[in-house]
């Protein structure tokens, strides 16, 4: 994996020499303390705060200048806040150090402390200082690793001293209050560890220019060893940050400046629900998904090298494209969804349970809009029913009202997942964690509202998604009526209420995010207003709620 060369501002790295110079003086006088306690050697590190404070500032100082004249080089921005990441830690170990002996101030029996055990753990804090220089002027990542490992091994000697003072705890004998303080001292040390695998952290991320953590760097070392030939020249740039916590990376041909395939790595669970997406895909609707060309785990984290597909994302057409194109990309996804709706049908019903999952949801969207929290609403003297009253009694409805027939569907059908390939005219699929068999008016609401909640003002741009909307309604609903699905239109209001209410919580502008608000409960009034036996003869009043 190809990374270039670092050019650190001289200021930069020249204060950063004498910062880790400094932390280094003042841990081998911590070091020095456990080894022979004296208040003269505990008030020469208490004394030093201030010259890490000071040469911290510089530091942070120096990187805001340097960002200033960096305008659009990102590559720069990343490499100076990841040495603002680098000043903050190395400070944090000072600090570190001066809370470790205000603990120890407490014990009045040294000895509880152990201290014979502490001296070799703050020389494997040095030792991973040491590295720094090393690995910032040289763009080391070799280095920078070692500096994350030695977090290791500091957490493995703190785990011994944790086992000795919770086993002493039982011993009758024993100070309390001098076994707490030394816990604390050995936590302040442990958070050291800490501190160096974040510094690692950051000097990888400088030196790939790709913001990654210890997991993530290994997943991605590994699977573009699989990717990367000999004489090969790879770098990479993100390029999503899903809500679930994944990042989305794509692996760029230096030379040739295209895109050889897209890394995507995250909690395992969720990585190998994408995995088995893909692979369901694969054997539901070939042609559809992209490959996968490399997965790996690691812990908790897992990662796959996708294949990357050409073409552009359907949210990107709506938003820059021609009217043309967009027509074209929307006739060409219509038809690729009814191909798929057809060939998998069965004839299990299924239950969307849209209500039950704009319930769950409710929380969220309030943190975010706290306006929205359930009151009592007046109208012309009336007091009308909370929105969470219309949802428990629109659950009821919509569990007696299943979809007559299951199909299988993407799950999560966002604009920005839906990408269309105009020199093949072929759609293809991505972010397949959620696909299973289910009710289609789930992907067709959430299609439909994730156009209407794009954040664009300008009139000819809410004209076409006002246009798609309809559009692509007008669509499924012809093929709701060929296949006989009498309901969809009431089903299909309540997975749109769904859909406006719970994307609030993506949007942050207020007028926006309560005209979304107020369709989803308009929707949910105008369901429980259809009588119990008519939802057949239900009918959505588009041009109102796809009309700003």
């Amino acid at each position: 994996m190809a990374g270039q060369r670092s050019h650190v501002p001289k200021s930069i790295r020249e204060n950063l020499h004498f910062l880790c110079a400094e932390i280094d003086g003042q841990l081998t006088q911590l070091e020095a303390f456990f080894k022979a306690p004296t208040a003269a050697t505990a008030r020469r590190i208490m004394d030093r705060a201030g010259y890490a404070h000071n040469l911290k500032t510089r530091i942070l100082a120096a990187c805001v200048r340097q960002m200033t004249d960096a305008k659009k080089d990102n590559r720069k921005h990343l490499t100076l806040r990841s040495l603002e990441f680098v000043a903050n830690d190395l400070q944090r170990l000072s600090s570190l150090a001066r809370q470790s002996l205000r603990h120890v101030e407490k014990i009045e029996d040294f000895a509880t402390l152990v201290p014979d055990r502490y001296p070799a753990i703050v020389k494997r804090v040095r030792q991973g200082v040491a590295r720094i220089g090393q690995a910032l002027v040289g763009s080391d990542s070799e280095k920078a690793i070692e500096i994350g490992q030695i977090q290791d091994k500091v957490e493995a000697d703190y785990r011994k001293l944790f086992k000795l003072y919770t086993r002493e705890m039982r011993n009758p004998d024993a100070r309390p209050a001098d076994i707490a303080n030394s816990l604390l001292v050995a936590s302040e040390i442990q958070r050291m560890g800490d501190s160096l695998k974040a510094i690692s952290e950051a000097l990888i991320s400088a030196n790939i220019g790709q913001a990654v953590n210890f997991e993530r760097y290994f997943a991605l070392r590994g699977l573009m060893s699989d990717l990367e030939g000999p004489g090969g020249d790879l770098t990479v740039e993100t390029i999503a940050e899903t809500r679930s916590g994944s990042s989305i990376s794509a692996i760029r041909d230096r030379k040739t400046e295209t895109v050889a395939a897209v890394f995507k790595d995250g909690e395992k669970s969720k990585v190998k629900e994408e995995r088995e997406g893909v692979k369901s895909w694969h054997s539901i609707y070939p042609g559809l998904a992209p490959k996968i060309l490399s997965y790996q785990k690691r812990n908790q984290s897992a990662a796959l090298l996708i294949e990357h597909l050409p073409g552009l994302t359907f949210e990107h057409i709506v938003l820059n494209e021609t009217d043309a194109l967009c027509d074209t990309a929307l006739t060409r996804l219509s038809a690729t969804l009814k191909d798929i709706w057809k060939q998998t049908r069965t004839q299990e019903p299924a239950e969307a349970a849209s209500m039950q999952q704009l319930a769950r949801r409710l929380g969220e969207v309030r943190r975010v809009h706290p306006e929205f929290r359930d009151r009592k609403v007046r109208f012309a003297g009336e007091v009308l029913p909370s929105l969470d009253r219309l949802i428990e009694e629109a659950a009821v409805r919509e569990a007696a009202v299943p979809a007559p027939f299951s199909v299988y569907i993407h799950g999560d059908f966002n604009v920005d997942n839906i990408i269309f390939d105009p020199g093949e005219d072929r759609i293809h699929f991505i972010d397949l964690h959620r696909s299973r068999y289910m009710d289609y008016v789930q992907d067709v609401s959430v299609f439909m509202v994730s156009n209407y909640r794009l954040q664009v003002l300008d009139h000819e741009t809410r004209r076409r998604i006002m246009h798609v909307s309809q559009a692509f309604y007008k669509s499924t609903r012809a093929f709701a009526r060929k296949q006989g699905d009498d309901t969809f239109e009431f089903r299909l209001a309540l997975g749109l209420a769904r859909s406006f209410a719970s994307s609030t919580r993506f949007i942050f502008d207020k007028s926006h995010a309560r005209r979304m608000w107020l369709r989803g409960r308009y929707l949910i009034e105008q369901v429980l207003a259809c009588p119990p036996g008519d939802e057949a003869r239900f009918r959505l009043q588009m041009k109102e709620l796809f009309v700003d």
